[in-house]
């Protein structure tokens, strides 16, 4: 039933303040931006190996059950602590330190500026599975 990842979507009350973090944390401005006239309601960034939606769209447009639905998605990275030390030096605060789920899987995460969670892990299935599709 499920295939893949499609979007990932952070509610923000400030669209333009939070393009402008995430487009320093990723390295790169977003890719679609709506409206295309005043402020954005809706920006994504492609990003990572298999270029995956991370959208930001303005609080105002949020299910009334966004707030606290309670999930985490984990991003990968090569150096987890690396990974959450520049999250916390670009503003992020600490939601959960870096540990050790089992051999090869370290997770951690951070709230961004805007409330979101942002998980990040080192997991060694992701490398194995890209690995994979690189042959």
């Amino acid at each position: 039933m499920l295939r893949g990842l499609t979007t990932v979507v952070h509610f923000v009350d400030d669209v333009e303040a939070a393009a402008a973090w995430y487009s320093e944390l990723f390295g790169v401005e977003p890719y679609f931006v709506r409206p295309l006239d005043g402020p954005p309601a809706y920006l994504e960034f492609r990003i990572g190996d298999y270029k995956h939606e991370f959208g930001l769209l303005d609080r105002r447009y949020a299910p009334p059950t966004a707030a606290g639905a309670g999930s985490v998605t984990y991003w990968a990275v090569d150096d987890i602590e690396a990974a959450y030390q520049r999250l916390l030096d670009l503003g992020a605060t600490e939601h959960e330190k870096p540990t050790e789920r089992g051999p090869g899987y370290v997770t951690a995460s951070v709230v961004d500026p805007f409330g979101n969670v942002l998980g990040v892990m080192f997991n060694q299935h992701y490398l194995d599975v890209l690995d994979e599709f690189r042959r």
